[in-house]
């Protein structure tokens, strides 16, 4: 098998977000001729450099595709309007050779972005500008390969001219920005800012002056080159898969009108209210003599980026390019200053398109702090938490996974290619480790659970196989390095890597059962790896995972099964994550569900956010779905009773950060209680059956490859009623409930369908499907479906 994933089909979107136009890349990028450039000194760190070219334009073609390459990030203006507010990606796609970790040799290939510049040329003169912030810093945490060097590439063909990144270019460092502050934190590969504005080069801040043509840039140096597309420490140019961040626009707070601005300040924090946690980049506009310190920060004790702002004399604008979170945002503004506008930008992965709303406050407002917790913890990559690290932890992603595809556009199955992509490719020794593409740390369960719960999920939500033909090879490889002992179980895997961690979970101390929990995910891993070996005609592995799950099944049960629950030490471990992971992998006995939800997943509490999802899903699992959302309930009612809070904890009641990724409950909520899922690749076809317990009223929207799916259901004592807009090129198999009740008739857009136990008139796009004790089946096609069913 070839396990080489650096060969990547060329299919991407750009988004231009300010003029709402999307355009598709359409030819390969030619970087003939183009330079890498940037001023004489390589860096250094945290280094904001400034590009300028004006060119002469005399015909301007329908598209013109620009190809822009940075460490790290950039910001692009052409004739001074806004064309990408943040593009770049913490780097690197792939290896671009042989790495050594522990003697720091980690050559690293690059990112590009395709832009259609076109909407924002002009006949005659035309100046580009664009501001590239070098972060030239790596972290233990290792979400990004520093090159060593700053640098800028860049390549466009208009017409028959040629543009191109070259010596011709003017660069100056921006001499508003302080590159010499300390890093905000350990962890952090991004900067504070500190920007004086008494050295601002009369910039945009202004007046836009500095990207206008007219702009005197003749005292600017030239670029100096730094080499040719393809050279170290840049390497190869890949495209970047992720579609450009959403880009709201500057909007006002929440609490805007109580600010009553303008204001003269006497010195006061001010606190600004955000709708919602979210990652923002701070605006302010004020009159102030020169001198004044401004100091902007937000109410997230975790948070580590701040801005300070050292004003020039007069009125001013500045927002601060370095993202930060939080609920609110705190100005600190000197005595005397004029407070004309504060105001925010906020950038999110894609739009928030999934919903859901259910006749039941608690359980709306936790959908909707859920939502916004998976949102605030993307932007480069999924994240365990916007503040502390921003780090891939790949177990964090498998419970992003398990909501993402109810919630997330395009732009959300997208990052989570990129992480498969990125984990897999930056494994070493054939371990799956979290913490790429710097670092390979191996923690066994995340790696078995991102095996089942991220790659198979992905491939099932979007049919793409390539990508799945990529990683395969180090699925097996790493199933691999299980041995199989006496007992049927594989030996438990601990500290065989060089790095590596032997945790599984927070959670309330000394109750975590390891050994079963690992047996579980394995078992786990098997099954979907074998799902994986199917489609890609792998015969020999599949036959291989079969053939150690149908050894584990017996053993798991002869090594851990105490009389009522899983337990590696009846007398010292009862836990609730081990008994839910072996529900959840199918290695439990199903004979046994009930006996575990009683004596273990109702009075037992001791998972984190991390697990408590698995917990409720194996309840379901176990048809026990009113003692799911009770135990939900409970677990979550101290944070959505908090007013103030609009993500979730890391740890129970609160702790850690109060926005971590791990919390997977609307996964339960959509999957379980809405109860929909796909049951064909691509959600070419999928299933509504809801077990809506004691709710009455849900509605929701699930956005998928084939488009979004619309619900809209109702239930009373004698009656279902099921609203559908299903999308094309897909079947939907709609469930009506049955609830220990006999179905009555069936009405679907106006004709009787169902009649005393039998099927009655047919209707064009609809088929009877099947029976069971719970469910009363159909069949439909794309379009819209009014189903109303009365029982007796």
């Amino acid at each position: 098998m070839n396990k080489n994933i650096n060969n990547r089909g060329i299919l991407f979107i750009v988004v231009f977000l300010l003029a709402t136009l999307i355009t598709y890349a359409t030819t390969q990028p030619n970087w003939e001729g183009a330079k890498w450039i940037w001023q004489q000194e390589d860096g250094p760190s945290n280094t904001w450099m400034s590009f300028r070219k004006t060119i002469s334009v005399k015909e301007i073609p329908k598209i013109v595709e620009a190809y822009i390459a940075v460490d790290s990030k950039f910001w692009l203006w052409i004739n001074g309007e806004m064309v990408l507010f943040e593009g770049g990606l913490s780097r690197g796609p792939s290896q671009a050779g042989d790495w050594n970790r522990k003697e720091k040799i980690t050559p690293a290939n690059s990112w590009y972005e395709a832009i259609n510049i076109q909407p924002y040329l002009k006949k005659g003169k035309n100046t580009i500008a664009i501001l590239v912030w070098y972060w030239g810093r790596e972290t233990h945490k290792g979400t990004h390969v520093d090159s060593g060097k700053g640098g800028l590439l860049f390549s466009a063909q208009i017409g028959n001219q040629k543009l191109i990144s070259d010596s011709s270019w003017k660069a100056i460092q921006h001499s508003g920005y302080d590159n010499t502050i300390a890093p905000a934190s350990k962890n952090l590969v991004q900067y504070s800012i500190k920007y004086n504005a008494q050295n601002s080069m009369n910039d945009w801040m202004v007046d836009n002056a500095w990207y206008t043509a007219n702009f005197e840039d003749s005292y600017w140096p030239d670029a100096t080159e730094k080499g040719s597309a393809g050279v170290a420490p840049w390497y190869n140019l890949e495209a970047n898969i992720v579609l450009p961040l959403v880009n709201h626009g500057l909007q006002k707070y929440k609490n805007h009108d109580d600010l009553q601005l303008p204001f003269v300040s006497k010195g006061q924090t001010i606190k600004c209210k955000l709708p919602f946690n979210k990652q923002i980049t701070p605006y302010l506009e004020i009159e102030a003599k020169a001198g004044d310190t401004i100091f902007v920060t937000t109410d997230n004790r975790l948070n580590k980026i701040t801005a300070t702002y050292i004003t020039k004399a007069g009125t001013q604008k500045f927002e601060s390019f370095s993202w930060m979170n939080g609920n609110e945002i705190r100005y600190t503004i000197p005595e005397g200053v004029t407070v004309k506008a504060l105001k925010y930008r906020w950038m999110s992965v894609g739009e928030m398109v999934g919903k859901f709303e259910i006749d039941d406050p608690f359980y709306n407002r936790l959908w909707w702090m859920g939502n916004n917790t998976l949102f605030v913890c993307a932007r480069d990559n999924f994240m365990d938490c916007p503040d502390r690290e921003r780090a891939l932890w790949i177990g964090d992603v498998a419970d992003q996974t398990g909501y993402l595809f109810y919630a997330m556009d395009n732009a959300g199955r997208q990052l989570l290619k990129k992480a498969i992509l990125q984990t897999m490719s930056f494994s070493q020794d054939d371990v799956i480790g979290a913490l790429g593409p710097l670092r390979v740390r191996e923690l066994v369960c995340q790696s078995l659970q991102f095996i089942a719960q991220s790659i198979w999920p992905y491939y099932l939500n979007t049919g793409d196989k390539e990508t799945l033909q990529k990683v395969y090879p180090f699925v097996y490889d790493y199933l691999a390095l299980f041995p199989m002992q006496e007992n049927g179980l594989p030996e438990y895997r601990k500290r065989q890597s060089p790095d590596s961690w032997d945790w599984v979970d927070w959670g309330v101390k000394e109750t975590t059962d390891k050994e079963p929990i690992q047996m579980a995910f394995y078992y786990l891993a098997l099954k979907e790896a074998k799902k994986m070996a199917e489609v890609l005609k792998e015969d020999i592995h599949a036959k291989w995972y079969e053939e150690r799950m149908k050894i584990m099944k017996p053993a798991f049960e002869k090594a851990y099964w105490k009389d009522g629950f899983y337990s590696s030490n009846k007398e010292q471990l009862k836990d609730d994550r081990a008994n839910a992971i072996a529900i959840v992998s199918g290695i439990a006995n199903p004979a046994y569900y009930n006996q575990v939800v009683d004596n273990v997943l109702i009075p037992n509490r001791f998972s984190s956010p991390h697990f408590e999802w698995l917990v409720e899903e194996a309840m379901c699992f176990a048809g026990r779905y009113k003692e799911s959302l009770a135990r939900m309930k409970d677990q979550y009612k101290s944070q959505v009773d908090k007013k103030g809070m609009s993500t979730l904890y890391e740890t129970f009641p609160k702790g850690g950060s109060y926005n971590h990724a791990w919390n997977g409950s609307n996964k339960i909520l959509s999957k379980y209680i809405a109860g929909v899922e796909p049951t064909k690749v691509a959600w070419n076809e999928y299933q509504i059956t809801p077990n809506l317990v004691h709710f009455k009223q849900l509605k929701k929207v699930i956005p998928t490859v084939k488009g979004s799916i619309n619900i809209d259901m109702k239930k009373t004592e004698d009656l279902y009623q099921l609203n559908l807009v299903s999308p094309e090129n897909s079947t939907a198999i709609i469930g009506i409930p049955k609830e220990d009740k006999k179905v009555k008739e069936v009405v679907v857009n106006g004709k009787l369908v169902w009649k005393k136990g039998k099927n009655k008139k047919s209707i064009k796009g609809l088929t009877y499907d099947s029976e069971n004790e719970k469910f009363l089946k159909f069949k439909v096609q794309p379009g819209l479906w009014e189903v109303n069913a009365t029982y007796n």
